[in-house]
């Protein structure tokens, strides 16, 4: 049995099926993701879902699904599983499902009668292909499997509809079929390892339903096209394997091709294995760039979430090419000294304070670890010096360093840190003014940066920043810190001081550089553990508050009123456990350890062999959002390279 395994029993309870899901992608970002039992439940859930370039830059389901049918004696047995609209669950075929195994690729076995059939689900990571291999392992008698495939051809945020504008022709190919439902997609191949029958019987199905959606308050109910379906005998003891890709592939290959990629993948043997297997998808290469996936699979690239994983991506492996790979596609978009956040292209978004400090941190991280400080100046020095000159000159009048020199952010309207949930156009959590995180960064970034411009003799900039540095010291324990309560204010904003209990005053424990003295931080760590210290991460506001809410569940309105309102964020648990070893050395290991090992079942649950994005507040902290979170897997991987690090000091 392989690490991640799932048996007959729990397999037909949809319940519990329904809610664990698969992700793949590619070098190029293109992805497939389903469920466990193969039944979509979400409108991003497909076998092919690629980038489309010529019409918006964002990720299209091509291959929806796919239906099986085992045909022995003039009898058919469809493996299939949908739900359609009205608690509808057809054809049922989850009854044949005997188990379910991960290792080192999904693997579902089906038995029906005296036949045993197993299917294996691999997506290329070198390409924008999808490998399905059909084994039949047992078989008394003559065997047929007919596929018919779901179409889709539209943007993942949205749903189709049956309509008379698709375009049902086809042609022929190797092995298979090519089509293309709508001008400006790339076509679609679809083709066999050996010689079969393609019947062409286009048709509509309608009103799929996807429950996740249904309860995330979206458009849930969708048409999907069939153009017909591929049959051919298969043999005891023989593999015939489907591909479904944007370029036509030689059938005779497949067998080399899907072996030789599942030579590449990491196996799922163990949690940290698992980790590392998550982290490899989001990364993405494509027209010379390099860039991570905050998530999947409805995620795009944010700015912010790449320089906070990137570290727990890419160094704690001694993978430097890919930092650097990365970093650099980050610098060539920036603007006005600003790194882009959300958005690609002409959307992008450049309005977050801290994005420019997570990078500088990230920097530091680079430097520590591949033990390179002297050779950063020189690198990415006139970077550095822009960006921190940026705020002290306060080129963006909404993001500045004040007389005291703290950093102030302040925009109408707009949430400018990682706390930026809006509802109706109105930030949840606007924190207009000085934020506790933000200052903690900027202490940080100021103080590395001189320590890199000592080591590169650069004077100007020693004697232009230490004052400052000084300055950011002094003005932030006494703007911030309270004697009588014994933690952070979370912002301050001209006389008003916010005293909610939340996890932003983190940072000023962890971080290289803190302005705080140990006592402070020991105290502000007792603080976060009583009243924020989850098993799954830390919650983003205390219980005790009256503005808390216990879980994250139901449509975008409530889902975004409870994200940072009580919702417990996992990756803030990589500069917990930083700040906490810091005060407590090997002592503090076990805690540590504790909370890296309690995530061991969560890569069986939910997105698997992943980390989700958010979990809920209170026990038993169900796991929400996005199933795949790069940030949340980041930081669990750098928790396990500090806990390492620790275990080896003398």
């Amino acid at each position: 049995m392989s690490y991640i395994s799932f048996t007959k029993e729990q397999l037909v309870n949809l319940e519990f099926s329904l809610n664990r899901e698969l992700i793949r992608s590619s070098n190029a970002g293109a992805y497939a993701s389903t469920t466990i039992t193969n039944c979509n439940t979400r409108k991003y859930h497909g076998l092919l879902v690629v980038p489309q370039p010529l019409l918006d830059e964002e990720n299209h389901i091509l291959l929806s699904s796919l239906d099986e049918t085992v045909i022995q004696q003039d009898a058919d047995f469809n493996l299939g599983l949908h739900k359609f609209k009205g608690e509808n669950y057809f054809p049922k075929g989850h009854k044949y499902i005997r188990s379910f195994e991960s290792q080192p690729i999904p693997v579902l076995t089906y038995r029906i009668g005296g036949v045993i059939l197993t299917k294996e689900i691999l997506f290329a990571r070198s390409e924008d292909r999808v490998y399905i291999k059909y084994t039949l392992v047992q078989a008394h008698s003559k065997t047929k499997i007919r596929i018919k495939p779901f179409l889709a051809f539209r943007n993942i945020h949205y749903v189709s509809k049956a309509n008379h504008f698709a375009d049902k022709s086809y042609v022929p190919i190797n092995n298979g079929v090519r089509m293309q439902m709508y001008q400006g997609y790339s076509h679609l191949f679809m083709q066999l390892s050996k010689p079969n029958d393609y019947i062409h019987v286009p048709d509509w199905y309608y009103d799929f339903e996807y429950q996740q959606e249904k309860e995330r308050g979206y458009d849930y109910l969708e048409d999907l096209y069939v153009p017909g379906y591929f049959e051919f005998e298969i043999e005891k003891g023989e593999s015939v394997y489907f591909s479904a890709g944007i370029e036509e592939a030689a059938p005779e290959n497949f067998k080399k091709f899907f072996n030789n990629e599942l030579k590449k993948r990491i196996p799922r043997d163990n949690f940290e294995n698992c980790l590392l297997n998550s982290a490899q998808q989001f990364i993405v290469k494509n027209n010379k760039k390099t860039k991570i996936i905050a998530g999947f699979p409805w995620y795009g690239r944010i700015g912010r979430d790449t320089f906070i994983s990137l570290p727990g991506l890419s160094l704690v492996n001694n993978d430097f090419k890919t930092f650097k790979e990365v970093i650099s596609s980050m610098i060539d978009e920036m603007k006005s000294a600003l790194f882009p956040n959300i958005g690609e292209g002409l959307k992008t978004d450049y309005n977050t304070v801290d994005t420019n400090l997570w990078f500088i941190w990230a920097i530091q991280q680079y430097a520590e670890i591949s033990n390179t400080k002297e050779k950063i100046w020189k690198e990415y020095g006139t970077i550095l010096k822009n960006i921190l000159n940026s705020f002290k000159k306060g080129e963006n009048n909404n993001m500045r360093m004040l007389p005291n020199a703290l950093l102030y952010a302040s925009d109408a309207g707009k949430a400018l840190t990682w706390m930026n949930s809006v509802v109706f156009g109105k930030p949840l959590t606007p924190r207009n003014g000085l934020q506790v995180e933000v200052n903690a960064l900027w202490y940080n970034a100021v103080m590395f940066c001189l320590e890199v411009a000592r080591l590169a003799d650069d004077d100007k900039f020693i004697i232009d920043w230490e004052v400052t540095a000084n300055q950011i010291k002094e003005s932030f324990k006494e703007t911030f810190w309270s004697k009588e309560k014994g933690y952070l204010a979370d912002y301050v904003n001209g006389d008003f001081k916010d005293w909610s209990i939340r996890p932003n005053m983190v940072f000023a424990t962890s971080l290289p550089y803190s302005p705080l003295s140990e006592k402070i931080r020991q105290l502000i760590l007792e603080l976060l553990k009583r009243e924020l210290l989850t098993p799954r991460g830390l919650r983003t506001l205390s219980p005790n508050s009256p503005d808390y809410k216990d879980v994250y569940f139901g449509d975008q309105f409530n889902r975004d009123i409870a994200m940072h309102q009580g919702t417990v964020h996992p990756w803030l648990l990589g500069h917990f456990a930083e700040g906490y070893l810091k005060i407590h050395g090997k002592g503090g290991l076990s805690l540590i350890k504790g909370i890296y090992e309690n995530f061991e079942p969560c890569v069986k649950e939910h997105g698997i062999s992943s980390i989700s994005e958010v979990y809920d507040g209170n026990p038993p902290h169900l796991a929400g959002g996005a199933p795949s979170q790069a940030k949340s897997v980041a930081e669990l991987l750098r928790i396990n390279w500090l806990i390492k690090q620790y275990e080896n000091r003398k």
